[in-house]
């Protein structure tokens, strides 16, 4: 039993880390940026780098929309999926190319909630703008939803001491494992 459990970590592991330095930024039918802090209506400085790379991937032209995605955390007067949209409008995305998912409280919600997004309005394919290590949970959870999801993780993250990185796995491996889990 010890060993199936270390065999899956040790998969999900490899996994996680293969996905998060995989950028498969192509033609897609939306852009999805996924939530982080805001601070009083402004994006976190992690929520902002998603958000400016979200935007140069339409300014490449590889999605006419974008949607962000969060709902309110300790401040009930901002959500980050509205934050992210304003960011994004005052930068020059067209409000006809924004929508904001301003309801989920998670990641599997935020996926929940995308895809019906996405199937109200045709869509079906997505570059999915995260951090790399939550890529591989977030094309999972889409995936669910009958979306299909391609990684664009923000570049240009600062590396992390070697223990930061290993929690950022295994948190990732126990949040995906719960998600499983809840499925079931």
């Amino acid at each position: 039993m010890l060993l199936c459990a270390a065999g899956y970590v040790g998969v999900l592991y490899w996994s996680i880390i293969r996905q998060s330095a995989r950028d498969e930024a192509r033609q897609a039918d939306a852009i999805v940026v996924f939530g982080a802090a805001e601070y009083a209506g402004r994006p976190s400085p992690v929520f902002k780098a998603r958000l400016e790379h979200a935007l140069e991937l339409f300014r490449r032209g590889l999605a006419p929309i974008v949607v962000t995605t969060g709902g309110a955390g300790a401040d009930p007067r901002f959500s980050e999926g509205e934050v992210g949209k304003e960011f994004l409008n005052l930068q020059g995305v067209p409000d006809g190319h924004l929508i904001a998912e301003t309801q989920s409280s998670d990641t599997a919600e935020s996926a929940r909630r995308v895809g019906t997004i996405m199937r109200a309005n045709g869509l079906k394919t997505c570059l999915a703008v995260s951090d790399g290590y939550h890529i591989f949970r977030i094309k999972h959870m889409l995936a669910r939803e009958g979306i299909t999801a391609y990684g664009a993780p923000r570049p240009n993250v600062k590396r992390a001491s070697l223990v930061k990185e290993h929690e950022a796995v295994f948190h990732e491996i126990a949040s995906y494992t719960v998600w499983l889990l809840h499925l079931s």
